[in-house]
């Protein structure tokens, strides 16, 4: 019989030479951190993580983030082991495992559900996307927080539907990676005791001891953040192990850090760590010797020893099963108790809008000095926010610049320690961490929105591809949209950011012609579920245009539509435009209407949404017959060439921009009325 010392081996050994197997069979990988960790992985999955994975959904489980993504073996392992089932797009349990042997002998290969680091969507278990390093570190403290705001929102006294934990698992180079810096200051702020980092201090990276290029005191940075700090000094040791994770469960004021030192050991003692931890296979010769060190069959591949599953199931399988059968019952108590709160979150958890959430949007009369789009949207905002009790956010410290404040009694005020049901996130300055908290929050079902001036998207923006990536529904919202912001200067002006956020496959973005357009931008992003969005927002105030004498803001549901033009066949020329440049667009339509010229101007706030239509609806906007086009945007160039053809003229920016008043900076750089009429009369003099 199997003591269960042994059995605890056995398990991590199967771990280590499943990720053995793996990564040489696919001649590519990382399999020296997988060994390393595997007990510490298989000591908290076995015996502390709140997991069924029967229901690799139920909303309470504990999450288990894999930042160190690298290291994806171990989190396949694990899935394959605890006999995690996998789920289709809509969320149904099937009745097959979501990593099984096939899937770890096709790790790293195409089409395979093991790719090379964890991504979101392709298997359950896989909580998200993790890969660049320090990510998922930022991502588990947006979860963390939406823990705490759930529990703040939906517990009552007599049952208490949310007490999650998030747990982390990073490498140095996690630590390295300012993101986790960011990350981790704003965790110790908001004291979330529901979060433990587990840090492999193995002191290896590709390019050798980080003594090369790190040698900070972890330990006393994260005492400076706010953070409990346990150690471990040896990742074997299962029972200081466990210590760390009840010290973690016991502390209720404060993020924890257990530190852990790890040593790759292989079967050939002068084997170097940093080879095997970073990309390298082991080869067959070494892997027999490892084995060999385990008393390990040295020809078997990819083998799970009798027994294994079985105790996984009486472990996390049985512990997970038990708690979530309390779990629906409580739920059930809940659902009759306090239907209202029940029925949202209902709605939150399936990703529904609930029934009039769109009641009280505003709509803005024809004003010729308008709004900042800035402006509009915070209206817009607040409208939605009220009806949907899960709609939070902040900015990176700018929001009374983004106006994204909820300003309405409901929302609750900020969110903090002290108060986890507030709507409203202070960030502070750290917008890449911001973007992997708005990616974590999103991933547990929270609609999350995060501000910042557009220029600043180039601090967030590897958050944001990830978002994108995973195909989650975050609301990146970026103010400041031009070179019209004024004089704080090139350093603040964004030219390059809309099309470098255009070029991102995923990511809707969205630039409003006026107040209305707002309006309708926030429709169509509340109802995205698949994307996440980007809107871009003027400081300046535009125009809010005669929706009497041009046609109908709700085209903007359609990326791109005609705004004005002849009133019988096609038009001369075409007017594109984006945001701001749209009213300067229609003031050039009239003037060319009084000299007898048929324009027709194109409001196209989303090229993403207008690349969705059918193109018998795309031909209607830019008829091929037409080839004389002008477009004009305050941003880079690049990509209107698609729209303008191959003799059109695009109006926009070839330099950084300069520090001035806004209207001195638009006749400077060419965006005037003037400008556009002569263009236009320059591309129609040569096609009539």
């Amino acid at each position: 019989m199997i003591t269960d010392d042994k059995m605890d081996q056995l398990c991590i050994n199967t771990i280590r030479t499943l990720s053995m197997d793996a990564v040489q069979q696919a001649n590519s990988g990382h399999p020296g951190t997988p060994m390393a960790m595997a007990p510490v992985a298989y000591c908290l999955w076995q015996h502390f993580l709140r997991y069924d994975p029967e229901h690799p959904l139920w909303p309470n489980r504990d999450r288990f983030v894999l930042s160190m993504g690298h290291a994806s073996m171990l989190l396949y392992s694990i899935l394959h082991l605890s006999g995690v089932k996998d789920i289709d797009k809509e969320g149904n349990i099937l009745n097959r495992s979501t990593i099984g042997t096939d899937d770890i002998k096709n790790f790293r290969q195409l089409g395979s559900k093991t790719p090379g680091h964890p991504e979101y969507g392709i298997a359950a278990g896989i909580e998200t996307t993790t890969g660049p390093l320090g990510q998922g570190a930022a991502n588990s403290v947006g979860m963390a927080i939406a823990g705490m705001w759930k529990a703040g929102h939906f517990n009552r006294p007599d049952v208490e539907l949310f007490d999650y934990s998030v747990y982390a698992l990073c490498s140095d180079g996690d630590m390295m990676e300012g993101v986790s810096g960011e990350a981790a200051s704003i965790a110790g702020h908001l004291k979330l005791s529901n979060l433990c980092w587990i840090y492999d201090d193995n002191k290896i990276s590709i390019e050798g001891n980080t003594s090369l290029a790190f040698s900070e005191d972890i330990a006393s940075r994260f005492k400076g953040y706010g953070w409990r700090v346990v150690r471990v000094r040896d990742a074997n040791d299962l029972k200081m192990l466990a210590r760390a994770f009840r010290q973690f469960r016991n502390t209720n004021d404060r993020p924890t850090l257990i530190i852990v030192s790890s040593h790759i050991a292989f079967g050939s003692p002068n084997k170097q760590d940093t080879a095997a931890a970073h990309g390298e296979p082991l080869g067959e010769d070494e892997i027999i010797l490892t084995k060999r060190s385990y008393g390990w069959p040295e020809d078997a591949k990819f083998l799970v020893p009798d027994g294994v599953m079985d105790h996984f199931r009486k472990g996390v399988g049985r512990r997970g099963r038990k708690l979530h059968t309390s779990w629906g019952k409580k739920f059930d108590t809940y659902r009759n108790k306090y239907p209202e709160p029940a029925g949202l979150l209902d709605s939150m958890l399936n990703s529904r809008l609930p029934d009039g959430w769109d009641a009280d949007l505003p709509s803005f009369p024809t004003d010729a000095k308008g709004v900042a789009s800035r402006v509009s949207s915070g209206k817009v905002l607040n409208a939605i926010a009220k009806h949907v009790p899960w709609l939070m956010g902040g900015s990176a410290d700018l929001a009374p610049s983004t106006k994204t404040l909820l300003t309405f009694e409901e929302a609750g005020g900020d969110f903090s320690a002290a108060n986890p049901k507030g709507r409203n996130f202070h960030f502070g300055i750290r917008e890449h961490a911001m973007g992997g908290i708005l990616n974590g929050l999103a991933l547990s079902k929270v609609r999350p929105y995060g501000a910042t001036f557009l220029i600043f998207s180039d601090y967030c923006r590897p958050a944001v591809r990830l978002s994108a990536l995973m195909e989650i529904p975050d609301i990146f919202i970026f103010t400041h949209d031009s070179i019209s912001l004024g004089e704080d200067g090139p350093t603040h002006q964004p030219v390059e950011h809309l099309a470098s956020l255009r070029a991102m496959p995923g990511l809707i973005t969205i630039r409003p012609a006026d107040a209305n357009e707002v309006v309708e931008a926030w429709k169509v992003i509340m109802q995205l579920r698949n994307a996440p969005a980007a809107l871009m927002l003027t400081r300046q105030n535009i125009p809010t245009l005669d929706r009497t004498k041009y046609a109908p803001a709700s085209g903007l549901a359609k990326g791109a539509y005609v705004l004005a033009g002849p009133e019988n066949g096609n038009p001369d020329i075409i007017l594109l435009a984006s945001g701001s440049e749209v009213s300067l667009c229609i003031d050039a339509f009239e003037q060319l209407k009084s000299q007898g010229i048929k324009a027709r101007v194109v409001s196209m706030p989303s090229w993403e949404l207008f690349e969705k239509q059918s193109q018998e609806y795309r031909d209607s906007v830019l008829p091929s017959s037409v080839k004389a086009r002008i477009a004009a945007e305050q941003g880079a160039t690049l990509g209107w060439e698609r729209y303008v053809g191959p003799v059109g003229q695009i109006i926009g920016m070839h330099t950084f921009g300069a520090s001035a008043p806004f209207k001195d900076l638009q006749k400077k750089f060419g965006f005037t009325v003037e400008r556009v009429v002569a263009a236009a009369k320059a591309v129609m003099g040569i096609w009539v």
